[in-house]
């Protein structure tokens, strides 16, 4: 019995790390072979456009978030309240999407190129609706004419996000 207790806490051999060794390096070897002789299914593809319905979603919650919070962008043209932000971000996600999906069907083109149409659209769009939305207003409350000092606000604005 003494025999046995000395033979288990004796460590093993070389010769027994090296068949570990070889044995353990074996499955390694033959995932590395498997993975490079074998070509991928056809059949899975990957698709980048159209975005999901999330994705879409998420576009429309950031808009809402953008025109309605405080940011540089309001900061120029102003906010617009909650429910208006939530309309008006639904519209413009629907029509740059609707423009970058006729770009598609019109064309050729690769799903990252259609994504970079939408999200070109998108930001065209949401600038549109706050520069009309900011001339809108302050022709609203300035009347027919713009008072000098109107200008020069402006010209502060841009000086101070220039330097910003």
């Amino acid at each position: 019995m003494a025999d046995e207790e000395t033979s288990a806490i004796t460590p093993p051999s070389s010769n027994t790390v090296s068949d570990q060794d070889s044995t353990m390096e074996a499955p390694a070897n033959e995932s590395l072979e498997s993975t490079t002789t074998k070509k991928p299914s056809s059949q899975a593809t990957f698709s980048i456009w159209p975005p999901s319905q999330r994705t879409r979603d998420a576009v429309v919650n950031r808009l809402i978030e953008t025109l309605s919070t405080p940011s540089v962008l309001s900061n120029r043209y102003g906010t617009t309240p909650p429910e208006e932000s939530s309309y008006t971000a639904r519209i413009i996600e629907e029509e740059a999407f609707s423009s970058a999906a006729s770009s598609a069907s019109a064309s050729e083109d690769d799903g990252i190129q259609i994504l970079q149409v939408y999200s070109k659209e998108v930001s065209k769009r949401m600038l549109d609706v706050v520069k009309a939305r900011a001339a809108a207003s302050s022709s609203s409350a300035d009347g027919a004419s713009q008072p000098e000092t109107g200008g020069s606000v402006d010209s502060n604005v841009e000086n101070n996000e220039a330097s910003s």
